[in-house]
């Protein structure tokens, strides 16, 4: 095991800050795996487990039972993590910019093209490799005029070459669920789900906004549709955002065993050697698509009295929460526009007008445009 200190630009006279990435095995040797957490800094299930993931691979890697190079950067966002207001944490949002932290990330797909074209050939893994020489020449003109723009291209000068890229996060209250591309569901992304015990797997091939897990997955399949049948590109990186439930679901026991589904998942992916992980659990519920994924919103101010908790299944017209306004004694139900599982809902039982307050995984796609939360 060796670390790496990757300094980011400073903002400000007398202030620094740097990322602290742990690399384990031999690159080049197998595949390879990048796992970062926290990039939303207030949320900090992902930490522990990288906490528990690194105890666990210095002992493989000790043993030489790493076969290619896993990547853990445990804390993704030191940026957000210094960012505190009034004795709460503000992680999602750059203070100075308002942007979220984990939007806005460089669409490559076209700088890529332009140094690949001419170079793709019949075959396919020559043509991986093509394409991620490329990516990494692209990613080093990207601008980084600003600290943000700095965490946002070292994050993906570390990821852009992995074969595996999971993005570790969690709501604000919720059950275990994953985002991924659509075009690696069947061959590899179903067996993370079914690995970590992913109650929801929601699909898109773009959700909107460039996250982080699109940028490094999405260019493959937009590639592969310029090249053609002829000069095949396989969706070489999956890349998932999971969800480690909510956020005050941080315990050694929880992060333990996350931890231990991740080894087990690296283990089916043949990057962890020398034991035999077993068998997946099976599927919990079909993946759903991301545009079927319907938003529960408040129509007004008041206090949330919920009537449904994450991991339930829920019809069509089912009311999830009242929403009380104490002055006036209106209550007003808040139901689901969508027969589906109940998977997420916000911690605080306050809502201002407009606050996004729930979601419910449906079967069918109603939704277009940007699919996700702000």
């Amino acid at each position: 095991m060796h670390i790496r200190h990757h300094p980011l630009l400073p903002h400000s006279l007398g202030s620094s800050r740097e990322l602290t990435s742990f690399h384990y095995g031999t690159p080049g040797a197998g595949p390879k795996a990048y796992i970062q957490a926290s990039l939303h800094a207030d949320e900090l299930p992902g930490m522990l487990v990288a906490h528990h993931l690194r105890q666990r691979l210095a002992e493989l890697d000790a043993r030489g039972l790493i076969s290619g190079e896993v990547v853990i950067v445990p804390v993704a966002n030191p940026i957000g993590l210094a960012q505190w207001l009034l004795r709460e944490p503000a992680g999602r949002f750059h203070l100075p910019s308002g942007e979220n932290f984990n939007r806005h990330y460089p669409a490559l797909a076209d700088a890529v093209w332009q140094r690949v074209e001419r170079l793709l050939t019949a075959d396919a893994a020559a043509n991986v490799q093509t394409v991620r020489h490329a990516i990494r020449e692209a990613i080093t003109l990207i601008p980084a005029a600003t600290e943000l723009a700095s965490l946002r291209r070292t994050l993906l000068t570390l990821a852009c070459d992995a074969d595996i890229v999971l993005d570790l996060h969690c709501d604000s209250e919720s059950v275990i669920h994953l985002y991924t591309g659509t075009p690696t569901w069947a061959a590899q992304g179903e067996l993370l789900a079914r690995c970590i015990g992913a109650e929801v797997s929601l699909l898109a091939e773009t959700s909107g906004d460039d996250p982080f897990d699109e940028a490094c997955s999405q260019l493959w399949w937009t590639l592969a549709a310029r090249a053609g049948a002829d000069r095949p590109i396989p969706a070489a990186c999956l890349a998932a955002t999971v969800e480690l439930r909510g956020t005050a679901d941080v315990s050694h026991a929880l992060a333990a065993a996350d931890a231990q589904a991740l080894i087990d998942f690296l283990a089916h992916r043949g990057i962890v050697t020398g034991h035999q992980p077993p068998a997946p659990p099976p599927l919990k519920r079909p993946a759903t698509p991301l545009a079927g994924s319907e938003p529960v919103d408040a129509p007004s101010s008041g206090v949330i009295a919920w009537l449904k908790s994450p991991g339930d299944w829920v019809e069509q017209g089912d009311v999830l929460a009242e929403l009380i306004d104490p002055i006036e004694g209106g209550v007003t139900p808040l139901v689901s526009a969508t027969a589906g599982l109940f998977y997420a809902r916000e911690s605080r039982r306050f809502a201002t007008t407009g606050m996004r307050l729930a979601k419910v995984a449906g079967a069918n796609a109603t939704r277009t445009g940007k699919l996700m939360s702000p």
